[in-house]
């Protein structure tokens, strides 16, 4: 086991996401310590390092640059915004850091296959958090043992309401909008639960007149063998989350797929169809769990050596096969091939 080694993470930016859930996570991983935050304004990369409490441990950087030359950072944390997934991992890999990137990890699958620039001994991965809560582990067990007979559909939402015109989620030009922002994750979650690959989709996409992002998406990914997503996802629309996976036996709902509290108990369904109203279906509660610090500390024992993780760049680029689809099947009006 790797108990009492620590993997010294650096983190690119003061992003709201890093400073209020993955860092946070991060400090509780076991396996994990934050020595180095950048910011492209010095102050800003002081004042994250006062707020989250680190001044005795962890340094302040006002370039990325500085940071990836830093030769006491092992891996690099890249919450930057979308178009400087690539540039900065890649950087990044090539000063000798392995680098956990935040979803998207690219524009296109096309600027993901840069990537393979990255040195082979260092592990870049892409920050789905969903896949390493055990809510996500537990409904793909269910589905696993038979328990919902053959499994035919992924059902999900994913909306929330932001029309704020400076927020990076509404600026098309660096990779705005509702499918690379949240669309991704019944994505990736299908791919997950099914355990597949898509092999074409279509799209409806509402885009906003001002922003041009899309703000409203509704999807059908057919992964083959009578296997189908559907999902709907927005950028301003009421919050709302969900997903089910469906079989001809049964179903799991996860109640809180995406954005489980981390520290309260969660829940999955499993419904057999006895009754409509869901009143005789099973809950399981699943233990509180910081789905980020479960993520970061699989990386960390991954860095490590001690267990490798499961997805990687090839993993990555496949995702991003599927979101390119997307919009090519909105442009198109038609079945996009992946």
């Amino acid at each position: 086991m790797a108990d009492g080694r620590k993997v010294r993470w650096g983190i690119l930016s003061t992003a709201r996401i890093g400073l209020d859930k993955v860092i946070p996570a991060l400090l509780k991983s076991t396996h994990s310590e934050v020595v180095a935050i950048a910011s492209r304004d010095l102050a800003r990369a002081h004042t994250a390092v006062a707020h989250l409490g680190l001044r005795s441990q962890a340094r302040a950087y006002g370039s990325y640059e500085e940071l990836l030359a830093d030769p006491n950072v092992d891996a690099v944390y890249n919450p930057l915004p979308n178009h400087l997934h690539v540039p900065l991992t890649v950087a990044a890999a090539k000063a000798g850091k392995h680098v956990l990137c935040e979803k998207p990890i690219a524009l296109s699958a096309a600027e993901a296959e840069q990537l393979r620039q990255c040195p082979s001994d260092r592990i870049v991965a892409e920050a789905f958090m969903v896949r390493y809560h055990p809510q996500w582990q537990r409904a793909r067990d269910i589905a696993r043992a038979g328990e919902l007979g053959e499994i035919r559909a992924v059902r999900a939402v994913f909306c929330y309401h932001n029309v704020d015109p400076h927020n990076v989620r509404n600026q098309a030009d660096i990779g705005g909008g509702g499918i690379m922002d949240i669309g991704c994750y019944p994505v990736v979650g299908a791919r997950y639960l099914f355990e597949a690959e898509p092999r074409r989709v279509v799209a409806l996409v509402d885009r906003d007149p001002n922003f041009k992002t899309d703000r409203l998406a509704s999807v059908i990914a057919d992964f083959g063998y009578g296997r189908q997503l559907s999902f709907v996802c927005s950028t301003q629309l009421v919050p709302h989350q969900s997903i089910e996976l469906m079989g001809t036996k049964g179903r799991v709902e996860i109640i809180i797929p995406f954005n489980p509290p981390p520290d309260t108990p969660t829940a999955l369904l499993v419904d057999d169809g006895t009754t409509l109203d869901t009143s005789l279906s099973r809950r399981e509660i699943m233990r509180p769990v910081d789905q980020y610090t479960e993520q970061a500390e699989a990386f960390a024992l991954a860095v490590l050596g001690d267990k490798p993780l499961n997805w990687g760049i090839d993993d990555a680029i496949r995702q991003m096969r599927v979101l390119d689809a997307i919009f090519a099947s909105e442009k198109s009006g038609a079945w996009a091939e992946i």
